[in-house]
């Protein structure tokens, strides 16, 4: 499994793991069945604390992705569904508001604030 923590990143690094995670099973990248390594050792090989892997991995079992069966590991249980598209659209339009305002708020022109979103779409 190849996930990589931007320490740069405006999102928390439980955060950064949780999608990684859910967008390598989505791929098919890691299939469903498969055993995830230990909080421990995906801490260890991520450079962050346990408890950030234990928070994406509780929040990944929340959504049905993976489930913990004790002695015996986490396991991919299931691909996420896609969300609807009036789903993706509202999540997105409110996104772009949210952000329209936080640039408003801080004075930011338009063309830098729209070079940010590009930025970050190329990551």
């Amino acid at each position: 499994m190849i996930v990589t923590i931007d320490p740069d990143s405006p999102l928390p690094p439980y955060e950064q793991l949780r999608i990684a995670i859910r967008r390598l099973v989505a791929t098919g990248e890691i299939p469903v069945g498969s055993r995830l390594p230990t909080v421990r050792r995906l801490a260890a090989d991520l450079g962050v604390a346990p408890g950030t892997v234990g928070r994406a991995f509780r929040e990944l079992e929340r959504e049905g992705i993976i489930e913990s069966r004790g002695r015996h590991g986490t396991h991919i249980k299931s691909a996420p569904r896609p969300p609807e598209a009036a789903e993706r659209k509202r999540r997105i339009r409110d996104a772009a508001h949210a952000y329209v305002a936080v640039a408003a708020e801080l004075a930011l022109d338009p063309e830098t604030a729209i070079a940010m979103v590009r930025q970050a779409l190329d990551r």
